[in-house]
């Protein structure tokens, strides 16, 4: 049940209101913006509001219970902060979103209708839809730790302890050729050996994507040529003569963790656990 002010329930009393929806959104990069369907803007909680009359929402659902409750929302790429790029680089994936009713006349009166995250985003010419999963969500997802063969910790991070700025797991580098918006050739990994970078993090310094960071899906390391491949195509096309910085990535395997860092007091996997074959097998007497 919402609890609504005594100045906002007595104007929906009114039977004369003037009334929009707002949505804020909070990325995960910290970046928040905020959006309205009135044709003026509005600013409340130090977030403006940008009006916004091509967005229109679906009915909530709402169910008993854990239930995953569900709305969708539909417009159109016509702001200058919510651009395709940003939506196919994945920037808006799991961002926080609150929707709130709003007294447009006099702010202040307004209420929270639903917070939870922007789920699965499809795009159709210039316009999106945006599917909002509820807090219930979260609810779904795997959490704790995993008994599993492999590492289960972020290469990098306090658990696995490795410092990716040590110049033994980083690069820098110019791109030579492109072949598409995701796999070029390089300069500047020479010294690595093939598959180091794959699984690692590629980060443009220059060019149409700089500031953009994006996962290697391979490095391969040819006699006279280095290639990178990403699993993600960079927003702006890549250019001869654009610069980067590339780190080292990590299978998650007990070898590749003794073999390549040195670190196995801090393997975060279990590579002795028994496997299926171990716990179907049939035992015979001697």
């Amino acid at each position: 049940m919402k609890t609504l002010s005594p100045e906002l329930a007595a104007h929906l009393a009114s039977g004369t209101t003037t009334l929009c929806w707002c949505w804020r959104i909070e990325r995960r990069d910290g970046t928040v913006l905020g959006f309205t369907d009135h044709d003026n803007a509005l600013t409340f909680d130090d977030t403006t509001y940008e009006a916004a009359a091509g967005f229109t929402a679906s009915d909530i659902n709402d169910g008993l219970g854990l239930s995953v409750d569900n709305l969708e929302v539909t417009g159109a790429l016509s702001s200058a902060t919510l651009t395709d790029d940003d939506l196919a680089a994945g920037r808006y994936d799991d961002a926080r979103i609150a929707i709130y009713r709003v007294n447009w006349a006099n702010p202040s009166q307004r209420v929270l209708m639903r917070s939870g995250s922007i789920g699965e985003v499809r795009r159709t010419g210039a316009s999106f839809t945006a599917e909002l999963r509820g807090l219930a969500h979260y609810l779904q997802q795997p959490s704790g730790r995993l008994l599993q063969r492999t590492c289960d910790a972020d290469l990098g991070d306090a658990r696995c302890g490795i410092d990716l700025n040590a110049s033994a797991y980083r690069a820098t580098g110019t791109i030579l050729a492109v072949s598409s918006a995701r796999r070029f050739r390089v300069s500047g990994l020479d010294a690595f050996e093939t598959r180091f970078f794959s699984r690692g993090l590629f980060a443009f310094t220059s060019g149409a994507s700089s500031g953009l960071k994006i996962e290697v899906k391979s490095h391969a390391k040819f006699a006279t040529a280095v290639e990178i491949e990403l699993w993600a195509d960079a927003e702006g096309p890549p250019g001869i003569g654009d610069t980067f910085i590339v780190t080292a990535g990590c299978d998650k395997r007990f070898e590749t963790c003794k073999a390549r860092f040195a670190n196995t007091i801090n393997f975060r996997g279990f590579p002795a656990i028994p496997g299926n074959r171990f716990l179907t097998q049939i035992g015979r007497a001697g």
